[in-house]
């Protein structure tokens, strides 16, 4: 395909590097050469200098003959003009934008062909929020994510010292969790990926990723690491998008505190948020603050301001002062590498969250869902598969004769409503679900091909 994308921040680079290895033809816009001439030095695409929302530097990246325009500049107003521009002088087929004010969210039928014409909308706030409520809602995950309408969970989780599962094979996972099923669909250890068989051995420190109903998750987080109690006090630092939306979701079982710096937005969120969200004005870097509000015994800390250095060493700190649990927002690759496991148990990247997103519009197919995994390296994807036996290399053929590439496995199915597992026999039908895994996202191309009847773009 040939695609157009506008900003080279971060959203725009992860997007950029995650679709220049796929045979797309890409060009990315933005104001700044400097960004630009990085991101040319290290993929093979072409870039243009200039304002997103020009006409002119739209016809310099080739928006005449693109399929599909990704405009994902920090501005939402320069990405809805990019999009009404591009479908009203350009007709270009497919338009996706990031929006992220909740004042142009409220109001779906702004985007609309006689509005805006934007055809799909990424909200990067929402999908954060969402992430973490996750983690909050089930402790000791390190990620959790939805597949058949949250039918179904993929779950990543940490095996720890203790862990009923440790030193024991897969095979022994049905007697600790009976009446439930899972699959165990990858572990990395030591920075290696494994794809198990039943006679697996697990390990301390293994990062093992198990799809299971939604409502047999904690049973087997609970053989993987050792058992939690639910999470309860919860402190947020930073009244952001991302903290309010966070906190408004998990009030109703949680005991929520703001911290907030700015004395406007303090205000603000004071009138305005749900009953029962304490709002504090203060900065989440002050011990003597952080005591008062009992951080020792308070379950989790997560520090979601828009300043990820700040975010880093308040976590820290709270860490150091005995708070259970630290989540927090940490925007640079190097940064995430360098704290993941440290005193931040969990480290966030909104690029990585976002991109899932994106790419479920953008990979070629029916596509219901794509996850970006391991800070880019892997990938989970959600497909339906169309066709028959004759016209694909699929359906009605047994999975353990299926030409999947190496690292791909498919970990689920739902067939008309039901969850399946499947197993090496097992046979994929007509309009199936699929979920499959991709230990290494760089096979994309050749689980494409091997589905293609149905991979064209929609």
């Amino acid at each position: 395909m040939k695609i157009i994308i506008l900003g080279a921040g971060q959203v725009g680079r992860s997007v950029a590097a995650s679709l220049s290895g796929e045979a797309n033809d890409i060009t990315v816009v933005d104001r700044d050469p400097q960004l630009l001439q990085l991101l040319q030095e290290r993929l093979d695409l072409r870039t243009v200098t200039g304002y997103a929302a020009h006409p002119e530097v739209l016809i310099e990246a080739g928006i005449e003959n693109a399929d599909l325009i990704l405009a994902v500049t920090n501005s939402d107003e320069t990405n809805m003009i990019a999009c009404h521009l591009a479908h009203t002088l350009f007709r270009t087929p497919t338009r996706l934008a990031r929006v992220r004010d909740p004042n142009y969210l409220a109001y779906p039928e702004l985007f609309s062909p006689k509005a805006i014409p934007i055809d799909y909308i990424v909200s990067p706030e929402r999908l954060v929020a969402l992430f973490i409520f996750h983690l909050i809602e089930q402790p000791g995950c390190l990620q959790i994510l939805d597949f058949f309408d949250g039918q179904a969970q993929l779950v990543a989780v940490r095996t720890t010292a203790g862990s009923p599962m440790v030193g024991r094979s897969l095979l022994v996972l049905p007697s600790r969790v009976p009446d439930a099923e899972c699959r165990v669909v990858a572990i990395f250890r030591r920075g290696q990926v494994i794809m198990p068989e039943g006679a697996t051995l697990i390990e301390v420190n293994d990062e093992i990723f198990f799809l299971a109903a939604s409502l047999d998750i904690p049973r087997f987080v609970g053989a993987f690491h050792q058992s939690q109690a639910p999470y309860r006090q919860v402190i947020i630092a930073g009244g952001g998008n991302i903290g309010t939306q966070l906190a408004e979701r998990i009030v109703a079982n949680h005991q929520v505190t703001i911290i907030e710096r700015d004395a406007a937005r303090y205000h603000y969120l004071a009138e305005t948020l749900k009953e029962g969200i304490v709002v504090l004005r203060g900065d989440a870097g002050d011990a003597d603050l952080l005591q008062r509000q009992d951080i020792a015994n308070t379950d989790v800390f997560c520090a979601l301001t828009n300043d990820e250095e700040a975010n880093i060493l308040s976590a820290t700190l709270a860490k150091r002062l005995g708070v259970r649990k630290t989540i927090a927002i940490v925007n640079s690759p190097s940064y995430v590498d360098l704290v993941q496991d440290t005193t931040i148990d969990i480290a966030v990247s909104p690029a990585q969250v976002t991109i899932g997103a994106l790419l479920t519009h953008i990979r070629r197919g029916d596509v219901e869902a794509v996850y970006s995994l391991r800070r880019g390296a892997a990938e989970a994807i959600e497909i339906t598969v169309h066709g028959d036996s004759h016209s694909s290399r699929v359906i009605g053929r047994p999975i353990a004769k299926l030409a999947l590439p190496p690292g791909v496995s498919i970990g689920a199915i739902s067939r008309q409503g039901q969850f399946i597992f499947p197993h090496h026999d097992s046979h994929i039908e007509p309009e199936d679900r699929v979920v499959l895994f991709l230990a290494d996202k760089r096979q994309i191309t050749a689980v494409e091909r091997l589905f293609d009847v149905t991979f064209s773009f929609l």
